[in-house]
């Protein structure tokens, strides 16, 4: 057995046999390293919160087969909805290759920092019903913030 020395193991919720680059509708959420707040306070539009909206508009032009219905870049996490309109490429290459632009872009600005966790979360959206309950979780995720299972209230000094 490999040692993988202070990492746990990560149980994987992805769907045994499911083929993900099937065309459907896909919730995704990509964390922060660890995270950090390092796309800024939920209501400003800072540089590295542009680039990761930039990187979600630009996976068309990477991907034919793929666009973001509706996303929200968050202080530590971006929550979207993925669409894959044909086959091609599945979620796993789609959302490396968008934290790896996303990444290679903050690191040419802020120095040599870790961005993602590593992995990333997926749903697969079977139903109308799924569809509107994620899409409206996104939207409103700004507004319940501090309310957010990932919201990490700054520390006392």
């Amino acid at each position: 057995m490999e040692d993988r020395g202070r990492y746990p193991d990560r149980k994987v919720p992805r769907l045994k046999g499911y083929d993900y680059s099937t065309p459907n509708y896909y919730f995704v959420t990509v964390c922060c390293y660890r995270g950090r707040e390092i796309f800024g306070p939920v209501d400003e539009p800072t540089v590295f919160r542009k680039i990761a909206l930039r990187g979600l508009r630009d996976i068309r032009s990477h991907f034919p087969n793929a666009r973001v219905d509706k996303c929200v870049v968050m202080p530590n996490h971006v929550h979207c909805i993925l669409v894959l309109e044909g086959h091609g490429a599945d979620v796993s290459t789609i959302i490396g290759q968008y934290k790896s632009t996303v990444s290679r872009e903050i690191r040419r600005q802020a120095g040599d920092i870790t961005v993602w966790q590593r992995s990333f979360y997926d749903e697969i959206i079977r139903t109308e019903e799924a569809y509107r309950r994620l899409w409206g979780y996104i939207h409103t995720n700004p507004q319940n913030w501090s309310s957010d299972e990932l919201f990490r209230p700054a520390l006392e000094p």
